[in-house]
């Protein structure tokens, strides 16, 4: 995936990665891929709000940088579900504060608000923007 090396993680239950070329339709690929994933994982309480944040990521990378977006999620324990985002832009993204009559510049905000935290890595090519959503407990005999 762009912005991160391989991963050991490739063939582990409860993991997922794509990569997308940098056009339009990533976006709405990105979101079917990524509700279509936690729907399998029995994930539906985190789905809108992965979705959603998926999206802004997706989005910030389509407008800024050219080249491969990658998407990784994983769940971390049971107890988290970690995604990332890569594009090959080697600059971090920058939070902004939006007035009130922009049309843009909310994306990171968002992804910080509804986020348990997130951050950026830098990669071997490029860049990677993460975030945490904590997860709810398992009921008994559920699989993790």
């Amino acid at each position: 995936m762009v912005g991160v090396g391989d991963s050991a993680l490739a063939s582990t239950p409860g993991f997922a990665e794509w990569s997308f070329p940098a056009e339009a339709g990533a976006v709405r690929t990105a979101r079917t891929l990524v509700r279509d994933t936690l729907r399998d994982w029995g994930l539906d309480a985190v789905t809108d709000v992965t979705v959603l944040l998926v999206s802004e990521l997706v989005t910030n990378s389509l407008r800024y940088a050219t080249g491969p977006i990658g998407v990784r999620m994983y769940s971390r324990a049971g107890r988290l579900l970690q995604v990332e985002v890569s594009d090959p832009l080697p600059d971090p993204p920058r939070e902004r504060a939006a007035a009130h009559d922009d049309e843009g510049g909310r994306g990171l905000q968002l992804v910080a608000l509804a986020s348990r935290r997130w951050g950026t890595r830098p990669g071997v090519n490029g860049k990677t923007v993460w975030f945490e959503l904590s997860l709810p407990p398992r009921r008994a005999g559920e699989e993790t």
